[in-house]
């Protein structure tokens, strides 16, 4: 019996945790579209990765924080998989485009707060709508949260406030695709060092050895700690696992 090929949506694919998220899927014999919001150069090095692995990969510009061009963007997904699969659809959706902000509560300007609601609320909420008609039956939906929504730390109100509403969204998928047998999950991971974290952990080994201390295994997260997890939700051994948030974070703040 030949074995169907599934394709992976991942948004913000091109960096960080979404580039190894691509990686992990590629490994595990998926197809990859990714999106990058202006940095094509990467997005090109991700699609080069994935193909040097014997899958297909293409990288697609989406700004995820303007949902005008969400029905664009699909209609291209859809018309590329047609003219390459013979059908327009996809099996996952991972929603994992996003930027960080961290300002006092008292602080936090209103346009941080509209901006952290577009990228990770909004934006979420609306390109996973919109891309329902596109999914396959059994398929995946995974949106990124954060071990912020768990555990409290000054200065990340609007973000965290973001994705704690992302997981309640997330279960509410659950329900109402689990009839199609479509699963949605989130995974939330902790203090993950990338370019996005960069600038708000220590500079010397040892504040990062300090930084480790608050972690059950002893170490900031990386992101090969993250992607598996992202990769096995799309697997069959998973089939069974929805409406669930999985913290990913190696015990931090326990």
């Amino acid at each position: 019996m030949t074995k169907t090929t599934k394709i992976a949506v991942v948004t913000g694919g091109s960096r960080g945790l979404g580039r190894n998220m691509v990686l992990r899927l590629a490994e595990k014999g998926n197809d990859i579209i990714l999106t990058y919001k202006s940095n094509k150069t990467e997005a090109d090095k991700v699609v080069a990765e994935v193909r040097s692995m014997g899958q297909k990969a293409e990288a697609l510009q989406l700004d995820t924080s303007d949902s005008k061009g969400f029905d664009i963007f699909l209609k291209k997904v859809s018309e590329h998989l047609e003219q390459h699969t013979g059908s327009g659809k996809f099996d996952f959706l991972v929603n994992n485009a996003g930027v960080a902000a961290h300002h006092p509560i008292a602080e936090t300007p209103e346009q941080t707060i509209d901006e952290m609601y577009n990228i990770h609320l909004k934006g979420v909420f609306l390109l996973t709508e919109r891309s329902i008609p596109y999914l396959n039956d059994n398929g995946r939906i995974i949106n990124i949260s954060s071990g912020l929504t768990r555990f409290s730390l000054p200065g990340y109100a609007a973000y965290a406030s973001m994705k704690g509403a992302i997981e309640v969204f997330t279960r509410y998928l659950a329900k109402e695709l689990g009839s199609r047998g479509i699963t949605a999950n989130t995974v939330a991971p902790g203090l993950t060092e990338t370019d996005f974290t960069r600038p708000f952990l220590p500079s010397s080994e040892e504040g990062m050895k300090q930084a480790g201390s608050i972690f059950a295994l002893g170490r900031v997260g990386r992101p090969e700690d993250i992607g598996g997890v992202v990769a096995w939700l799309c697997t069959e051994d998973a089939r069974w696992v929805t409406a669930q948030r999985i913290e990913v974070s190696g015990g931090q703040l326990l």
